[in-house]
């Protein structure tokens, strides 16, 4: 486990916490808890790593992880800081997802730079809307957008004005 800011005593207190949680669910796992800074903003990255089946843990389209997330979230609350993003990965599920989204947002930018016309992606969960805009503000000469209602929440990539 490494962490940047938070005491050992107080990961210590978190990683109990999920254990009791992720316990009912008889599943093997391992725990890794990272905290990272991006932006001035504090993020608590929680990774659940399973030899067996994480179907089940994942659910259809990341369902069940977000349903888990939400969980652990709400119990976490009082052992982050206030406003502190805590985000759940199950045998590293969602950032393989996030590296999809980006690769799928760069082909876009590609076909927007080449036509000046916007493009709007696919619905994606907030996550991977997060991850997108966060990458996609390197580039100079595009702007991104996030239209909809959820769960039909896209990004819409733009030539910049």
């Amino acid at each position: 486990m490494s962490s940047l800011i938070m005491e050992q005593a107080t990961q210590d207190k978190l990683t109990e916490l999920i254990r009791k949680v992720v316990d009912f669910m008889h599943f093997d796992y391992q725990i890794e808890i990272s905290e990272e800074i991006a932006d001035k903003e504090s993020s608590l990255l929680i990774s659940l790593h399973t030899p067996d089946n994480a179907k089940f843990l994942i659910g259809k389209n990341g369902q069940n992880l977000k349903a888990l997330e939400y969980v652990i979230r709400l119990l976490a609350n009082k052992y982050v800081k206030e406003n502190q993003l805590v985000t759940l990965d199950i045998n590293d599920y969602r950032k393989s997802r996030a590296q999809y989204a980006i690769e799928l947002a760069k082909q876009a930018v590609n076909r927007v730079r080449n036509n000046q016309k916007a493009e709007a992606l696919l619905p994606m969960p907030a996550y991977e809307r997060r991850v997108i805009h966060m990458e996609l503000a390197s580039y100079p000469d595009i702007t991104t957008e996030s239209i909809g209602e959820e769960p039909q929440r896209r990004i819409v990539i733009k030539p910049f004005p």
